[in-house]
């Protein structure tokens, strides 16, 4: 066991290098405590400021969606609301378009604040800013078709090309839209199944219920009708047609007559067109076809392809008519056919004993 006197140098030692330890870390804190405060207040102000600005950026995001709405409602109770708008539509897409927008401001500012905060650390940002972009290539490389359904969706929704309501033709699915999302459209087809359509895959829209619809209606008739009579006659069907309600609402225009449309040996085609509300054509075909049905029946024009009246039935065929004209060939005596009868074979010789 060391004797105290050799222990007492040894603990000398170790004050001294821990008191200037001690000596050490006070300088250094006291030559960096102003940077290091400085560092912190700056990333403070920095949080403080992103968080701010994002919760006035959202807030102002909000208040617009909200305004959008109550416009749309506001012109939902006017006669022109229940034509051009339609509230659910609007607040559909509305309500998507902000929550876009709204991911993008909070991206943009708290990934700006991310950035400033590590520069204000005397952290390099070139390595991580090429790594960020190389991972960001090998992600999007990855889930390409996600990103094409969801840039697709952002641009229908921003363009308006359809929305919740509207009966569209998407190419691969057609049927009425229920419900438009970032990512997949869901429409209900007319046997009332329901369609999940990615929005990548739309390479075509056709939409039939935006802008005005046309209601045709062909009719034919015996080429041995009066033109006049039939013009006269679809033409009271139309003014009739277009001053009754709920009709007069549905139509955009007054049913024109357009005329013969084609004209054969056992027929002729008169065709009758009007310009609808998106969605009314259907109904407004069926309404004209019953009511031309009516007309035509009453002034004793007759439709191709009904029943004959007893006046317009054919005679019966002559049973005659099916017998063959009498030839010379029938007379075994004419010559002609004696000319036609086969020669007889030469007779054998008689045989002698």
């Amino acid at each position: 066991m060391p004797s105290p006197a050799t222990l007492l140098p040894l603990a000398a030692t170790a004050t001294d290098d821990a008191a200037e330890s001690v000596t050490n870390a006070a300088s250094f804190i006291e030559e960096n405590w102003a940077t290091w405060l400085s560092i912190g207040l700056r990333i403070l102000l920095i949080i403080v400021i992103a968080a701010a600005l994002r919760s006035v950026v959202r807030k102002a995001l909000t208040k617009l969606i909200s305004r959008m709405n109550t416009s749309a409602e506001a012109v939902e109770g006017t006669a022109l609301g229940g034509l051009l708008v339609n509230a659910e539509r609007r607040r559909q897409r509305s309500e998507a378009i902000g929550s876009v927008l709204r991911s993008v401001a909070s991206f943009l500012i708290l990934g700006t604040a991310a950035l400033m905060v590590l520069a204000a650390l005397k952290i390099d940002l070139a390595p991580l800013l090429a790594s960020a972009g190389v991972a960001g290539v090998a992600i999007g490389f990855g889930a390409r078709n996600l990103v094409t359904d969801f840039l697709s969706g952002v641009f229908m929704i921003m363009e308006d090309q359809y929305g919740v309501g509207d009966k569209i033709d998407a190419g691969v699915a057609s049927g009425e839209v229920i419900e438009v999302g970032l990512r997949v459209t869901k429409l209900r087809g007319d046997n009332g199944e329901i369609w999940y359509v990615r929005n990548g895959e739309i390479k075509r829209i056709g939409n039939l219920s935006q802008g005005w619809a046309t209601a045709g209606v062909a009719v034919q008739v015996k080429p041995t009708e009066n033109l006049a009579r039939l013009r006269e006659v679809l033409q009271e069907v139309a003014d009739a047609f277009a001053k009754e309600s709920p009709w007069d609402e549905r139509l955009w225009g007054p049913v024109e007559v357009l005329g013969l449309d084609e004209v054969l040996l056992a027929s002729m085609t008169v065709k009758v067109s009007a310009k609808t509300m998106p969605g009314q054509q259907f109904a407004v075909e069926r309404e004209l076809r019953w009511r031309i049905k009516e007309a035509f029946d009453a002034a004793g024009i007759r439709i191709v392809g009904g029943l004959q009246a007893a006046d317009d039935e054919e005679a019966p065929a002559d049973p005659a008519a099916s017998v063959a004209a009498p030839s010379v060939l029938a007379n075994p005596a004419s010559p002609q056919s004696l000319a036609t009868t086969p020669i007889p074979p030469p007779a054998a010789p008689p045989v002698t004993k």
